[in-house]
C-alpha cells in the first residue's frame, strides 16, 4: 500500500495524522503511577523489593555492588570497549565546546553585571532496560553531567528477569566511573531519585529517556525535582530533493523504525520521482529486515512519504512537524539555504554521509532529543542542562541616585514602595556620597 501525500492535494486530515504521530499519553496509567511513587516516597527500598518479589518473583538488592562491575567486564568484547572508548571521546569533546564561560563587564559606569557557572550538585540518569538495553545512554547522559561539573552521579536500570543488570549497561557505566548505580526501573526510579531511598540519594534533576511508566512519573514528581524534558518515541524526519539516493533514505526510515511500534518515520520530498522509488523500495525492504514486525508496524501506523511543491514548501512542512531528527538530503549549492530556514529540529544531520544512526552512538551530539513537536520548544540534551547560568551584579555607590530615580518609577507603579526605601537608605548615607 502507497504512503505517498501531496501536501497541495491532501485532505488536512491526512496531513494532520502525520503531524500528530504517536502522543505521550498517560492518563491510562496515572493513578497507577501515582501509588507507586506514594508507596517508594512512603516505604522506600522496601517498595522496591516487594514490586519485584511480585512482578518477576525474584529478591533483588537495589544497590548494585563493585563485585557486579568487576563480572560484567569479564563478560564483554575487547570490541565492545573500544567502541566505547571511541564513541564517548566524541561525546566528550562535543560537550566540552558547550560549555559556556564567566563574564563579567561594565554596562554603564559604576555598574558592572555579569554570569558565572555553576554545576547542578547531583544528577539522576536512567538507563532504559526491558526488552533492549543501551549502554549508549549512559553515555550520552552521564558525559555531559561529568564535563558540567557535577560532583554526585547516580545511575538507575531496571533488572532483567534474574534480577542481573545487562552486563554491557555495567561496563559502561564503569567506564565512565559511575559507581552509585541501583538495581530499579520504571516509576520506582523516578520516585526513588526524586524522594530518596534507604539506598538510592535523591538528587537535584533526573535525565533520561524511558518507556510510558518512566515518562509518567517524571511528569508527575516535576514540582519535588527537576528533570530534563519528557522524550517519547522517537521519530525521524528526511528532507530531500530529486539527487537524493532512494536506497539511502528507505535505510535510514528503517533504521529508526525498529526502535519501537510507536516510531515515526517520514520522507517529505519536492522529487515526485523519489518518493515513488523510496515507496517501492520500502515495499520491498519492510518484510525481509531484522525487527521486521516492529518495522511493519510503525511505518504502517506512522510513516509517510510527503511530496512537496518546492524546497520552501518542504521546509515548512519539517518546520510545523519539528522532528526530533532531521535529515538533509539535497543537492550541495542548496544545503545552506535550506538549513538557514530550518527552525525546529532536535538534531540535524546533514548530505547523505550523516545518517542518523552514526548520531545514536558515535559522532558526538546527544541523542537524548526532545519529540512529539518539542523541538519547537528546545533543542536536545547539552552540557547546559547540567548547569546554572546565575547573574551577578556589582554597584558602586556614586550611581545609586540615578538608578534609584528610575526604581522609584517603576515599583511605585507597582505599587512595591518598599523597594524603593531599601534603596532611598542607601542614598541617603552619608558615607555613600562622593
Amino acid at each position: 500500500m502507497s504512503k505517498i501525500i501531496h501536501l497541495k492535494k491532501a485532505e488536512m486530515e491526512s496531513i494532520e495524522r502525520v503531524l500528530r504521530r504517536a502522543q505521550t499519553d498517560i492518563s491510562k496509567i496515572e493513578q497507577d503511577v501515582r501509588k507507586i511513587i506514594e508507596d517508594v516516597k512512603t516505604k522506600g527500598d522496601i517498595a522496591i523489593i516487594e514490586f519485584y518479589k511480585k512482578m518477576l518473583n525474584i529478591e533483588i538488592d537495589v544497590k548494585i555492588h563493585e563485585d557486579e562491575f568487576e563480572k560484567a567486564r569479564e563478560r564483554v568484547s575487547r570490541e565492545f570497549i573500544e567502541a566505547l572508548e571511541f564513541g564517548s571521546d566524541n561525546i566528550r569533546e562535543f560537550h566540552r565546546m558547550q560549555k559556556p564561560k564567566p563574564w563579567m563587564y561594565e554596562m554603564r559606569r559604576g555598574i558592572y553585571v555579569g554570569q558565572i557557572v555553576r554545576p547542578i550538585e547531583s544528577v539522576g540518569v536512567y538507563i532504559p532496560g526491558g526488552k533492549a538495553a543501551y549502554p549508549s545512554t549512559a553515555l550520552m547522559t552521564v558525559i555531559p553531567a561529568m564535563e558540567a561539573g557535577v560532583k554526585r552521579i547516580v545511575a538507575t536500570t531496571p533488572p532483567d528477569n534474574d534480577g542481573s543488570i545487562n552486563p554491557h549497561v555495567l561496563t559502561a557505566l564503569d567506564f565512565l566511573g559511575v559507581k552509585e548505580a541501583y538495581r530499579v526501573g520504571g516509576a520506582h526510579a523516578v520516585a526513588a531519585m526524586a524522594f530518596g531511598t534507604e539506598s538510592v540519594p535523591k538528587v537535584n534533576k533526573i535525565f533520561g529517556p524511558g518507556g510510558i511508566w518512566f515518562t509518567a512519573a517524571k511528569m508527575l514528581v516535576r514540582d519535588s525535582v527537576d528533570i530534563d524534558f519528557i522524550a517519547g518515541p522517537s521519530e525521524i524526519l528526511i528532507l530531500a530533493d530529486e539527487t537524493a539516493d532512494p536506497k539511502y533514505i528507505a535505510l535510514d526510515l528503517i533504521s529508526q523504525l525498529e526502535h519501537d511500534v510507536s516510531t515515526s518515520a517520514v520522507l517529505v520530498t519536492t522529487s515526485e520521482a523519489i518518493a515513488e522509488k523510496v515507496d517501492r523500495i520500502m515495499s520491498e525492504l519492510i518484510e525481509k529486515v531484522e525487527r521486521a514486525e516492529i518495522v511493519k508496524k510503525a511505518y504502517g501506523e506512522y510513516g509517510a512519504i510527503v511530496v512537496a511543491s518546492d524546497l520552501d514548501e518542504a521546509v515548512a512542512f519539517a518546520n510545523e512537524y519539528a522532528p526530533e531528527h532531521l535529515e538533509i538530503h539535497v543537492s550541495p549549492e542548496k544545503i545552506i539555504d535550506v538549513l538557514s530556514k530550518v527552525n525546529n529540529a532536535g538534531s540535524i544531520f546533514i548530505g547523505k554521509y550523516a545518517p542518523v544512526p552514526l548520531g545514536d552512538y558515535v559522532l558526538g551530539p546527544n541523542h537524548v532529543l526532545p519529540t512529539g513537536g518539542w523541538a519547537k520548544a528546545r533543542g536536545g540534551l547539552s552540557i547546559l542542562d547540567y548547569l546554572k547560568i546565575i547573574d551577578v551584579a556589582y554597584v558602586e555607590p556614586s550611581v545609586l541616585p540615578e538608578l534609584g530615580k528610575h526604581l522609584k518609577v517603576l515599583a511605585g507603579f507597582e505599587g512595591l514602595v518598599n523597594h524603593y526605601k531599601a534603596v532611598e537608605a542607601r542614598i541617603d548615607n552619608p558615607e555613600n556620597r562622593s
